[in-house]
């Protein structure tokens, strides 16, 4: 394709209004940075999945017919939050009426949203989280689907699911089993634990660690010190998808156990939900989980 086409394809994007996200291209880093900006709890709302699926189409079509940017990076302009995960209220409601088909719809929006970001648009774009705050459920299933992790310090990270007997299925299993072990995977997903930046580092999942407020000047290093390199490291890239290959049919399977348990939910898991939505309301993700955790 020409220049003009894939300029014209960029545009297109660039102009794109999606109301709970923020898209800004930084030529100088080839990079197209998307920052989530939902209303109310700071969670992936039908709204914000729905902004996000739109502008993974048109990234799609921007990618097929040159190469725009070579960075996708995700990230939030919620102050204290990356985000907190599924949106919670509507799981209680749909459980509650009995709506499976609904709660299936929504979770495999979900999916689609992580297993683009996983695959980098199938083109060479290498995807990118920078964690500023507190990634839960969801959010750490958002973030571990990309390529890389950007942390600020004070960072968190947890699946909280298990506090109200559900476990995480938009990506986790798939995800950590591949960057650690399913040892390792479980042992995180059952913990209901809330870790730090730090920790995760330490474990790898974490591939920049860095002080608060410094994450955009950070990323941008990252990417420049990837771009030097840019040609080996989408070889390597390459090779780990095919040696560590993640389907969508996988992430499909495994959500759809993950409709079937929470169609199983009782009256006081629904009752533990609640007080999580409501503690990380209040606090964003600041601890409130692993007090729940004893309850």
């Amino acid at each position: 394709m020409s220049a003009s086409v894939a300029a014209e394809a960029l545009s297109a994007l660039t102009a794109s209004y999606y109301p709970t996200i923020q898209l800004e291209l930084d030529s100088a880093a080839k990079a197209l940075f998307c920052y989530m900006r939902p209303e109310g709890r700071p969670s992936y709302t039908p709204e914000l999945l729905r902004d996000l699926g739109r502008m993974q189409n048109d990234i799609a079509l921007a990618t097929a017919v040159g190469e725009p940017f070579r960075y996708f990076v995700v990230g939030s302009r919620v102050a204290g939050t990356f985000n907190l995960g599924g949106d919670l209220d509507l799981f209680g409601a749909k459980i509650r009426a009995g709506d499976k088909a609904a709660l299936r719809a929504y979770a495999h929006a979900c999916v689609d949203v992580v297993y683009h970001n996983a695959i980098g648009y199938g083109q060479r774009v290498t995807t990118v989280a920078l964690v500023q705050g507190a990634a839960l459920g969801g959010g750490f299933e958002a973030a571990l689907s990309c390529h890389h992790i950007v942390a600020e310090r004070s960072a968190t990270f947890g699946l909280p699911e298990v506090l109200f007997n559900l476990f995480p299925g938009m990506g986790a299993y798939s995800l950590l089993s591949r960057r650690l072990d399913a040892v390792r995977a479980e042992r995180i997903i059952l913990s209901g634990k809330v870790y730090s930046a730090a920790e995760l580092y330490e474990m790898g999942l974490v591939d920049m660690l860095v002080e608060d407020g410094e994450g955009e000047v950070a990323v941008r290093e990252y990417l420049a010190r990837l771009d030097r390199r840019f040609n080996a490291h989408q070889a390597v890239l390459q090779a780990r998808h095919r040696v560590h290959a993640l389907t969508r049919e996988e992430l499909i399977d495994v959500v759809d156990v993950w409709v079937d348990a929470a169609m199983k939910l009782d009256d006081a898991d629904l009752r533990r939900m609640g007080r999580l939505v409501r503690a990380q309301t209040r606090r964003h993700g600041s601890g409130a989980e692993t007090r729940l955790a004893a309850e």
